[in-house]
């Protein structure tokens, strides 16, 4: 038998300009902010953790137009109106092409409630308020990240992390599933950091991507809570230095297997322990620049290969491109219909649901079927790919496998949020993602074949 001897070893990377900001975007004790249909309280009382929003934009010279990224502690757009308003006015601040911005959410159910038409709701005068100092804080972070941008260097490493848990939990001798905990099921665990380095080697700004619904606190919990990813954030800055930034991942049926929580110690310890994975991911990988290279042999008691570090060239290629794929709806009641219903009902549980459809219905519109939005980066030898919707974790196992070698980071609840996105042989049971998305069987193996696809041409495989 002979071995294909592969004569280096690298972290694939970005060479180029990079900057990064952290901004405050905690809303004041008070605001609406129910999140769940159980539960009646619509306040929370106090602080957990403060919410951040932390902006990092790449530039492949100093120049050069920006691809500007944000990630977020906050839960989901419930229109599509209140998310185009805070985006466009991003994109025109900065004189931004749209393919150039994605605003990742990291999809806490522990935050304020961002529907404007929740005003007259209590606590819910202080949500126009609110998102006019979320709007705020985001463009001064963009320009914090811009002034202070520098050569500096991105390299990326796959690790594990044994927090995502399969939540898809069957009902014996029955179709339907809840939402839950499913031990016996497999859960995609796979962890990809990214570590910003400058020319110093110091770390601007660490890159988490991980899929896991923050919903370890729920209507028990009485406290703004940015979740699991507030305890990882503080401990990863704080050992490693620079920045963090959360980049929610495709967590359809993946979550904490203790959760629905009033306690905040639960979500803290989960956040340590995605903590410290990160922080081992950062200590396996390279220096910045360099691989390791097979040199030579060494004759002892046995034949020996000696591995030395070499310097790497890495590349400075950007390149942001927005598609819009077709999926095809379910048949849904008209906007009319959700309303008279909505408005007919007495159950506050239903009545949470169909507020919700029809928000849904809102965004959409329509047509069918209907056009989504779906954002592709090439940044040097890895790709970022963001879309609005909640896919299952097959949806990121296969644009692992379609890119490979090449790492690609990727993001539910970017810029906008609709619907789950379960695979097609979910819809013949009776579960939560089923029954709440708008998309018909087959949305989500649409988006995975279109996103491989582009992801190859982009990346010229």
């Amino acid at each position: 038998m002979k071995f294909k001897n592969r004569s280096s070893y690298y972290n694939a990377g970005f060479s180029g300009w990079i900057g990064a900001a952290q901004k405050d975007i905690t809303p004041p004790v008070g605001i609406y902010s129910k999140n769940w249909g159980a539960g009646n309280d619509s306040i929370k009382t106090g602080i957990h953790h403060g919410l951040c929003l932390t902006c990092i934009v790449f530039k492949s010279d100093a120049a050069a137009k920006p691809l500007i990224l944000i990630a977020a502690d906050l839960g989901w757009w419930s229109v599509a109106e209140d998310e185009q308003r805070f985006r466009q006015a991003l994109l025109k601040a900065f004189e931004l092409d749209e393919p150039g911005l994605m605003i990742c959410f990291s999809h806490t159910h522990s935050g304020p409630n961002l529907l404007t038409e929740n005003s007259d709701k209590p606590g819910g005068e202080l949500i126009p308020g609110y998102l006019q100092q979320l709007q705020a804080q985001a463009i001064a972070a963009i320009q914090e990240a811009m002034a202070t941008a520098e050569p500096g260097t991105l390299c990326w490493n796959y690790g594990k992390c044994g927090l995502a848990r399969n939540r898809d939990q069957p009902v014996e001798d029955s179709s339907k599933v809840l939402v839950g905990f499913s031990p016996g099921k497999d859960a995609d665990d796979t962890l990809l950091v990214g570590r910003a380095t400058n020319e110093k080697g110091a770390i601007i700004a660490t890159i988490v991507n991980y899929a896991c619904h923050p919903t370890t606190l729920a209507w028990e919990n009485k406290k703004i809570s940015p979740d699991y990813i507030g305890a990882m954030r503080s401990l990863v800055q704080e050992q490693a230095g620079g920045l963090c930034l959360f980049l929610q991942g495709a967590s359809g049926e993946l979550a904490p297997a203790e959760q629905y929580s009033g306690n905040n110690e639960l979500a803290d310890r989960y956040g340590r322990w995605l903590g410290y994975a990160v922080l081992s991911i950062l200590e396996s990988m390279l220096p910045p620049q360099q691989q390791l290279c097979f040199t030579k042999t060494i004759e002892s008691g046995a034949s020996l290969a000696i591995w030395e570090k070499r310097h790497r060239e890495i590349s400075a290629t950007l390149e942001a491109r927005l598609l819009y794929i077709e999926m095809e709806l379910k048949p849904l009641p008209s906007l009319q219909e959700i309303e008279a219903r909505w408005k007919n009902c007495d159950d506050p549980v239903l009545k949470e649901r169909l507020w919700r459809q029809r928000a849904i219905r809102r965004s959409l519109g329509e047509k069918n079927p209907a056009a989504i939005p779906l954002w592709i980066w090439r940044i040097g030898e890895c790709c970022f790919i963001g879309q609005p919707n909640e896919a299952y974790s097959c949806f990121q196992q296969d644009l692992r496998q379609a890119l490979s070698p090449f790492p690609v980071a990727v993001m539910n609840v970017v810029n906008g949020h609709i619907g789950y996105l379960p695979p097609a042989e979910m819809y013949d049971f009776d579960i939560y993602s089923v029954w709440q998305t708008p998309f018909a069987a087959g949305a989500l193996e649409a988006l995975t074949d279109a996103a491989a696809t582009e992801l190859r041409n982009i990346m010229d495989l």
